[in-house]
């Protein structure tokens, strides 16, 4: 493992982009920690050139949103047969939309707050205010706004009250043309890595996010200290025992591969609500990933290290 020279990708060109440096650093820093030779790429377009002059053993993948989670850079590398550490390019783009992954999970049996998916043409086309209307009868209150791709929180709002709805709504299509309008259900909100190991896709302990604000949003999770986090969550053993085997099962189902975070909600009876997975989890020193590791006594580095090696022999 001493030989391998790895390429990691961040940057790019989404909203996330800062993000992803900071993840790509990170990262990079724990592999060198384990003996790995390590240059940090940024995804843009000279990255062709050099996977086809410097062939790196392989490359992982740390960019978040756009290109870097929607399949288009995973594609890229298997047209190049550069090997790589990450889900592959069709469930990259299956998990990326959440009303796809929501819908295949749902039919599965997994539970999830009900939804609503409208693009920005329906509101202008039938009226913003009658859809909104229909959206809160179908629904009810409170709801969260999301964009229906995309990542880090952006443009996401939790809506208590109908007046709030329409500013929402605009927050929310700055950063797509779709919205996802979804239940808001109270609870423990959590993350839970999972991790491929020799015997198949295993849950790292739980991490309980509790946002200062309430709203787990871009600013409470990128700014040190507006959010508390508690790795392993503070569930009982029935809760921690159904929330990793839903975020294995989500990984299973959608065909995730090599490392996957998956989001819920535990609510106060006890049923567990998949709310989203994330095919490229964030590495930053507030991201929740590094925190679910070590609350399994292990280390990023040698993590990823495992990973890199499937990867080759893949």
């Amino acid at each position: 493992m001493a030989d391998r020279w790895v390429a990691v990708l961040s940057g790019g060109l989404s909203h996330e982009r800062e993000v992803s440096l900071r993840s790509g650093r990170r990262l990079s820093a724990a592999l060198r920690s384990v003996g790995l030779t390590v240059e940090e790429w940024d995804a843009d377009a000279s990255l062709l050139s050099r996977l086809r002059s410097n062939r790196p053993d392989a490359v992982v993948v740390a960019l978040h949103g756009g290109e870097g989670e929607n399949g288009s850079v995973q594609s890229v590398l298997e047209m190049l047969g550069v090997p790589y550490v990450g889900t592959d390019s069709r469930a990259c783009r299956r998990a990326w939309d959440k009303p796809t992954a929501k819908a295949e999970l749902a039919r599965a049996g997994l539970s999830t707050p009900e939804w609503v998916v409208l693009p920005h043409a329906t509101f202008r086309e039938l009226g913003a205010q009658p859809v909104l209307d229909a959206m809160v009868d179908t629904l009810g209150l409170p709801l969260m706004l999301k964009p229906d791709q995309g990542g880090s929180a952006l443009g996401a709002q939790v809506v208590r009250d109908a007046s709030q709805l329409p500013a929402a709504m605009v927050g929310c299509l700055a950063y797509g043309e779709t919205v996802l309008a979804e239940q808001f259900i109270e609870g423990v909100e959590v993350a839970v890595t999972v991790v491929d190991g020799p015997d198949g896709p295993y849950a790292l302990p739980a991490v309980e996010i509790v946002p200062e604000s309430g709203v787990y949003d871009y600013t409470a999770r990128y700014t040190a200290g507006l959010t508390d986090f508690h790795a392993p969550a503070r569930l009982d053993d029935a809760a921690a025992k159904a929330v990793g085997e839903l975020a294995v099962s989500a990984h299973r189902l959608l065909g995730l591969r090599d490392v996957s975070r998956t989001d819920a909600i535990v609510a106060a009876d006890g049923t567990v609500h998949f709310l989203e997975v994330n095919v490229s989890p964030g590495l930053t020193e507030t991201s929740l990933l590094p925190m679910a590791v070590e609350a399994a006594g292990q280390s990023l580095g040698d993590i990823y290290a495992g990973l890199i090696e499937r990867a080759v022999s893949r």
